[in-house]
């Protein structure tokens, strides 16, 4: 709406919202600080779960930051991009999500607090960018050098504190760091090599890392080996049924030998197609596409065990792990396109569960981890503690540096950013101050979720990292008073401070530069008044069109 001459202006629909200036700001800060305070409490060793109850009855108890972001339903754009910064966090990194996300929120509160003072919402963003690209500076110089196994598994077990998983993360991170290690890649970690698969019936201590694949799959026919050792693997693009015509075609038979002779047709070609992988020497074939059961019945006979309707992602780690190429023609099969397993064998996990196991492949750079648990809720539980270890592994292997936990490198980055302030100068350094004082919402949050009081705390933490020497002291919940994480053995990923950090400050700046909320609204009364209108005229003119029709057969 504008003013002219006293006269009200409409520009926008009829029903829309909208709102500007410090009421909007205000409304997306408590948006975003609503986000953050529903995954607060999680944070650290001693946060607490949270029971995730979907339309359907289906249950989820978690603490991991973004599974409980993406199971809540929310409307509000400006909470929206702080989940996003949640799944960033998560996309790039694997852990750290709830750092992230309520790191966002107290750069928000900040921002309020100095916008309340006077201070334009520009100059706070330019002072939290100069800050942020400062804080990632000073993080590489907190960073340590990371080399070993040992260090690895400190990493992967730290990442898992505080979850339901914890009490069994001593065997989650052996097997998260055996896992990634055989994937490695010239010093790359994909971990989409890696496959969970999960079956209950059995404790976590079960879990194993199977060197090769485990698949949920089945042969085609009872009449195929159930094991196949030394196996030679065919992985193929191709239909083992009959090509069915690009155009609609009909087939006249008038008789039955004509009937015999398409039928001996049909089974000719699929009999080729069967002699073309009896001849490249394969023993195991796992098609990306449907096999027909004549073929499948051929391949029994030949002794050969045959898997359909494989998924690409599939094919993809059936490729890595035995080394085969994936076949698009059978004309022109090479001995050198198959892969090699020690064995694939079907065996019986739990009462009448059957897995395909595919093992003893010489250099697979896609294994599995097959994962127990007593019940559904938990081992999905220990899945998702599980792939947070895993990525945080892959970080460190890839980054090769880590960062004490404990909140020991927010303490330091606090003190290092207030003296930096001073050299910045301008309101900018106000912000810069701002944003050295959001970072200690995570050691406060560490203490208030420990059930310690978070000031005595700070000013421990502080004492600490202001004496020569303190930098790796950060909050043992534990113990109740700070001490060295080194010796501790809590270790993250440099790369996951950089990230949150990063994310959260870009989350924080959008979200304060908006001074304008325009939400459209539906169709106004005079519209839907227009539309019923035009749809009764149209029914009239049906109804009249059909007016020779007898009583009772109008529309």
């Amino acid at each position: 709406m504008a003013e002219n001459s006293g006269q009200p202006i409409y520009i926008l629909r009829e029903g829309t919202s909208r709102s500007n200036g410090r009421e909007a700001q205000n409304n997306n800060i408590m948006a975003a600080l609503a986000v953050a305070d529903a995954v607060r409490s999680t944070l650290g060793p001693k946060g607490m779960d949270k029971m995730l109850v979907d339309s359907t009855g289906n249950t989820t108890v978690t603490n991991d930051g973004v599974t409980i972001l993406k199971e809540i339903d929310i409307e509000h754009p400006a909470a929206k991009m702080v989940v996003e910064v949640a799944k960033t966090q998560d996309q790039q990194v694997g852990d750290g999500t709830t750092t992230a996300v309520i790191f966002a929120g107290a750069l928000l509160k900040k921002a309020q607090e100095l916008m309340d003072q006077g201070i334009h919402p520009t100059i706070v963003t330019s002072g939290y960018r100069l800050a942020a690209a400062k804080a990632n500076e000073l993080l590489s110089e907190i960073a340590i050098p990371a080399k070993g196994k040992d260090i690895l598994k400190k990493v992967a077990y730290t990442a898992m504190t505080g979850k339901s998983a914890g009490a069994v993360g001593e065997v989650l991170a052996g097997l998260a760091v055996d896992a990634v290690l055989a994937v490695e890649e010239n010093g790359k970690v994909d971990v989409d090599n890696i496959k969970v698969e999960k079956k209950t019936g059995a404790n976590v201590e079960n879990s194993r890392v199977v060197r090769g694949l485990v698949l949920n799959k089945h042969r085609e026919t009872s009449s195929m080996p159930r094991k196949a050792e030394n196996a030679k693997v065919l992985l193929l693009n191709v239909a083992l049924d009959i090509k069915k015509t690009e155009v609609d075609a009909s087939i006249k038979i008038r008789s039955p030998m004509q009937m015999q002779s398409f039928l001996e047709q049909e089974e000719s070609i699929i009999r080729r197609k069967v002699d073309s992988i009896k001849k490249s020497g394969a023993t195991v074939v796992f098609c990306q596409k449907a096999i027909a059961d004549l073929a499948a019945h051929y391949m029994g006979k030949a002794g050969i065990m045959a898997f359909k309707s494989m998924s690409e992602s599939d094919m993809a780690k059936l490729s890595k792990a035995t080394g085969g190429r994936v076949v698009t023609k059978l004309d022109d099969i090479d001995p050198k396109d198959l892969g090699f397993a020690g064995v694939v064998e079907e065996r019986l996990i739990t009462g009448e569960d059957d897995l395909l196991f595919i093992e003893g492949c010489k250099n697979p750079k896609a294994l599995t981890i097959l994962l127990r648990g007593s019940g559904y809720t938990s081992i999905d539980e220990y899945e998702r503690a599980l792939h947070d270890a895993l990525r945080v592994v892959g970080v460190v292997i890839e980054d090769k540096k880590v960062v004490p936990g404990g909140g020991a490198p927010e303490i330091e980055l606090g003190l290092r950013l207030r003296d930096y302030a001073s050299t910045v100068g301008g309101r900018e350094q106000l912000a810069i101050e701002a944003f050295a004082a959001a970072l200690d919402i995570i050691p406060r949050t560490l203490a208030e979720n420990a059930g310690l009081d978070p000031i005595d705390m700070l000013v421990e933490l502080r004492s600490k990292h202001e004496n020569k020497g303190g930098k790796n002291f950060g909050l043992d919940v534990f113990q109740g008073k700070p001490v060295d994480m080194l010796e501790a053995n809590v270790l993250e990923p440099l790369r996951v401070k950089t990230q949150a950090i990063g994310s959260a400050t870009e989350a924080a700046t959008m979200i304060l530069r908006i001074d304008d909320v325009i939400a459209s609204g539906g169709p106004s009364d005079q519209e839907v008044a227009q539309a019923r209108a035009a749809a009764a005229r149209q029914l009239q003119g049906m109804r009249g069109g059909m007016g020779g029709m007898p009583p009772g057969m109008g529309m």
